[in-house]
């Protein structure tokens, strides 16, 4: 297997690609002398070709629209593929309650298919999204890779059942590859989720709506922008030598938040006196507050603060540039409901 940072021509597969996360990582992919091509696979149950604006639609980009859950559709994908980027899987934590079963058939059972396609075409390296939702609800502060899961949701369950998987065809020598604990994404990318906390806030604010939080807003999270989650992806399947851990927590040190913090500064940046009001008799879902000291070792360091992500994406929504690009258009009551600051 060829793995180090220099082999040039990498045919890589993203799933999931036309998501909030590949709607910004496709375009890094392709700025790579060392991509030759770039396949992207996807349902279209949650995204949209149109989340590929910023993409180069010449020779080097391939859509392919499947399903994971259908084995036939993920090898026909995988056909000439060098390396892999898992993102396909059903998001939202406490949504996926009411969705237990797609959610394992899509989450688990999708990522098996992925794998198993990938050792049967020879792709060298694969790196699996996986997220920091799968600590639970952790009382230290100094929760690193090392930390027992604990995951409380049907979301969490089966990111932390597809690490373990991952491992094993690792292990049985099918593959390389790693697996990446990301913090809450926020921020702008063409494939834009509203229901995340931050994004969440921010258009709340700037229609004059109360923030509202779930709990006392006591929870920890850890958040990245969603720029720089996809830079790490990039950066992962690029240069698998320098990622070499099995897996990583990946985010900031400096941006570990209490969600009635988050309130605060989305209301200081847009300098607003909306109420933030407090629903105690929700479920603020787990809370863990990580260490990304590993992470450090790979070379990668966030380029974002949430402070400035807020700013920017105020700013976007306020040209109304982001209604005007994204398929999704403007969030809906319907389209934020459920927001659950868990992802």
């Amino acid at each position: 297997m060829q793995t180090d940072a220099t082999s040039a021509g990498r045919h890589v597969l993203i799933t999931g690609g036309c998501g909030y996360i590949g709607s910004a990582l496709v375009p890094q992919l392709q700025a790579d002398d060392r991509v030759s091509q770039v396949t992207v696979l996807d349902s279209l149950a949650g995204g949209s070709p149109a989340n590929l604006v910023d993409a180069c639609f010449e020779d080097d980009l391939e859509f392919v629209r499947g399903d994971v859950r259908n084995y036939g559709d993920v090898e026909t994908a995988m056909r000439n593929v060098d390396r892999v980027v898992h993102l396909a899987a059903i998001t939202g934590a406490a949504s996926t309650r009411d969705r237990a079963d797609e959610t394992q058939a899509v989450n688990l059972e999708g990522t098996r298919n992925v794998f198993n396609a990938a050792r049967k075409v020879g792709v060298d390296h694969v790196v699996f999204a996986s997220s920091c939702n799968t600590y639970g609800r952790a009382t230290s502060t100094e929760i690193d890779e090392a930390t027992e899961t604990a995951p409380l949701n049907p979301y969490a369950k089966t990111k932390d059942e597809g690490e373990r998987l991952l491992a094993e065809y690792v292990d049985d020598g099918a593959f390389t590859g790693t697996a990446l604990r990301m913090s809450t994404n926020y921020g702008y990318a063409p494939g834009i989720r509203f229901n995340l906390v931050v994004n969440h806030f921010v258009f709340q604010a700037l229609t004059d709506r109360p923030l509202t939080v779930y709990g006392d807003g006591s929870n920890w999270r850890p958040f990245i922008h969603v720029r720089d989650a996809a830079r790490a992806y990039y950066q992962a399947v690029c240069n698998p030598a320098a990622w070499s851990a099995p897996v990583y927590n990946v985010g900031s040190n400096a941006e570990n938040y209490r969600i009635e913090t988050i309130a605060e500064l989305v209301r200081e940046e847009l300098d607003t006196g909306l109420e933030v009001s407090y629903l105690e008799d929700k479920n603020p879902g787990p809370s863990y507050h990580v260490d990304f000291d590993l992470l450090a070792e790979t070379g990668f360091e966030p380029e974002w603060t949430l402070r400035e992500g807020i700013r920017d994406l105020a700013a976007r929504f306020e040209a109304e540039s982001v209604f005007g690009e994204s398929p999704n258009g403007p969030p809906t009551q319907a389209s934020i409901r459920g927001t659950t600051y868990n992802d």
